[in-house]
């Protein structure tokens, strides 16, 4: 096999902005589609990936995921594919606000899925995550060997596959990810190894200062707030 022909880059992006007025934590629920502004994100990284060797484009079956990476299959000729491992993570908050001095930390009752960070012990196990989104990865270097692939998904389980192939633990400040809206994260494979880990935010200029990765979360319901936590 040629040198060019045994690389491999997988492009695993997460979602545009959606529109979410009323600061719920939507995680799996049907409904959630990208905002205007979203749907903006999604144009600006289909543009940023129009030259590239790209030849999957594969989806979360989530409404958000498939709107994000429908301009990017058409931009390419491509059929959009659908793979349930790149769904957002499960959380028992799901439904709920979940913000800074309101929502349902202050809620006795929900304190008892708070014991265990290191899981964690309010959704779906890190170690988890991890298994299923190794599954898409080598499945879409599989089917773009030796050309490119891009994978919508979202933040935490990005983050957690991110971290746990450059070795960090998986336990985190959920503030310092580094997996903004739009964002790509890209793993080069040469052969079936990673070989390396890319970051790169083609619509950053579009993304509000107070959703870039390292913001401080904002008090209070309503659109920002939705949006902050939102995946």
């Amino acid at each position: 096999m040629s040198e060019s022909k045994d690389i491999t880059v997988v492009h695993l992006m997460r979602h545009g902005e959606v529109e979410n007025p009323e600061g719920i934590l939507y995680g799996r629920l049907p409904g959630y589609h990208l905002s205007e502004l979203g749907r903006k994100m999604a144009d600006r990284v289909a543009e940023h990936l129009a030259s590239r060797d790209v030849t999957h484009v594969c989806a979360s079956p989530l409404e958000r995921a498939q709107e994000t990476a429908t301009p990017i299959a058409k931009a390419h000729g491509l059929d959009l594919a659908t793979d349930a491992r790149l769904i957002e993570a499960d959380n028992v908050f799901q439904g709920k606000t979940f913000g800074v001095g309101d929502g349902a930390l202050q809620r006795p009752e929900n304190w008892k899925h708070l014991v265990n960070p290191f899981r964690p012990s309010w959704g779906e196990p890190y170690i988890d995550q991890v298994v299923r989104m190794m599954g898409a990865l080598d499945a879409a270097r599989d089917q773009a060997r030796g050309h490119e692939a891009v994978l919508v998904s979202h933040q935490l389980p990005i983050w957690i596959v991110r971290s746990y192939v450059e070795r960090r633990r998986l336990w985190h400040d959920p503030r310092k990810r580094q997996c903004t809206l739009a964002s790509l994260t890209s793993f080069t494979y040469q052969g079936d190894k990673i070989v390396s880990v890319g970051y790169s935010e083609p619509a950053i200029d579009l993304v509000p200062v107070h959703l870039r990765a390292g913001a401080k979360p904002q008090k209070g319901k309503g659109t920002a707030q939705g949006k902050a936590f939102g995946a």
